[in-house]
């Protein structure tokens, strides 16, 4: 039954779309926060799909296995392994985060990746871990796969407790995401993402001139690999947000986002930010680009 309802709203939202008509989830953006832009970052998961299942994709805006924002407390907890990423860029100290500083970064965005359902489609599916094996065979998930495994952390890191500091949500719909953001700083807000004029290319980046603190009261919310887009959200204390302008060697322009953690006492030992950087929990603040499709908050 929901599956059809959702063939139905997907063939409703395609005429919509050649209508120049709004989706019902932009319509509801708008009533909600009429003088916040939505970033392209959003706008791209509004799109309809046709696959019931999974996204495959293994990108860094999709992958759970790169989630530099949110794997600090319990990524270690069933493996000693700790990943460790390319020469690429993530994490850096507050003391390098100069004008002039030259920096490797990739603006990654996945070809594929999961979009939102509707809210009265998501809102029917259950979100809970001892209800997986129907999440499974609702999306036509092999039990064994490596998407299964995805769908089952995301469910666990919904359901774990706060770490000390940590206020968090799990957003299943564009409305419940509107919905939790202005319960915390209300309806004058704005809504951050990473902007690059060249995508899916490694390159050296130097940091120009015009670095701005955005917040130090601000929500993070990094999308997650699930079968539709779901939203981790969080607060943390003793944090701030940085807006950071950027050239890159062939000449191309970025806007990264990246945040800053003053207080890393609570966060895993074996976090790879420590293994990075070579410091400790409790010691000088860490600093993190967020991936394409993380999406900060922060009040007007």
């Amino acid at each position: 039954m929901e599956f059809h309802l959702l063939s139905i709203y997907v063939l409703f939202c395609l005429a919509l779309r050649g209508s120049n008509a709004s989706l019902p989830a932009e319509v509801y953006w708008k009533s909600m926060l009429p003088n916040t832009s939505m970033p392209k970052a959003l706008q791209d998961l509004l799109q309809p799909e046709f696959k019931n299942g999974i996204s495959t994709s293994t990108g860094d805006g999709g992958s759970n296995e790169n989630r530099y924002g949110t794997a600090y407390w319990p990524e270690l907890r069933k493996s000693n392994k700790v990943f460790i990423p390319s020469k690429t860029t993530i994490f850096f100290l507050y003391d390098d985060l100069l004008p002039h500083k030259i920096m490797t970064l990739n603006f990654t965005k996945s070809n594929k990746t999961s979009n939102f359902l509707p809210r009265k489609i998501a809102e029917t599916i259950p979100f809970s871990s001892n209800m997986l094996p129907q999440i499974l065979k609702y999306f036509s998930i092999k039990p064994s796969s490596k998407e299964a495994q995805f769908a089952k952390r995301t469910i666990e890191d919904c359901e774990a407790p706060n770490i000390r500091g940590e206020n968090k949500y799990c957003a299943t719909t564009l409305e419940s995401l509107v919905d939790f953001v202005i319960t915390k700083f209300g309806k004058k807000v704005q809504a951050l993402a990473n902007e690059a004029e060249k995508e899916n290319r490694e390159q050296e980046y130097t940091i120009l001139k015009g670095i701005k603190m955005i917040g130090d009261n601000q929500i993070v919310c990094h999308k997650q690999r699930y079968a539709y887009a779901v939203f981790y959200c969080h607060t943390i204390n003793a944090t701030k947000a940085y807006t950071i302008p950027l050239e890159g060697v062939d000449g191309s322009k970025a806007k990264a986002i990246a945040v800053c953690h003053a207080d890393t006492s609570a966060w895993n030992p074996k976090h790879i930010a420590f293994q990075i950087l070579k410091v400790k929990p409790g010691g000088p603040p860490v600093c993190h680009f967020l991936n394409c499709d993380t999406i900060v908050w922060v009040p007007n």
